[in-house]
């Protein structure tokens, strides 16, 4: 049964998640939106979405662009844990591992190192 859980709380935690992130790869984000959202409309068992131009791979044609997205699917996320200890790991997973894309690092690298 998918954990309850209201739409503030479940921000908090991405927040927190968020915070998590070391401060010398954080003030390397940039042009950044963090969204959060129920579901993927094309793929509902999608965890977290990032959408964008990664960092290695953005040269002098890239400003101006409009923000990268970073998605993360709430009600997905809700679905697959029992408890709310649960979710709160499973957010910092799926932040950490769409960043992580953000970075240039791609699914067979991050599936390596524990993060998949």
């Amino acid at each position: 049964m998918p954990v309850s859980m209201s739409e503030t709380r479940f921000e908090e935690l991405v927040g927190d998640a968020l915070d998590l992130i070391p401060p010398e790869l954080s003030r390397a984000i940039d042009n950044v939106v963090v969204l959060i959202e129920p579901r993927n409309p094309d793929d509902p068992h999608l965890l977290g979405l990032y959408h964008g131009i990664a960092l290695t791979e953005r040269d002098s044609h890239y400003g101006g662009s409009l923000p990268d997205t970073i998605t993360v699917y709430r009600d997905a996320l809700l679905s697959i844990c029992a408890d709310e200890d649960e979710v709160v790991e499973e957010v910092r997973i799926t932040v950490i591992h769409e960043i992580a894309h953000y970075f240039g690092i791609d699914e067979a690298r991050l599936h390596q190192l524990g993060w998949g």
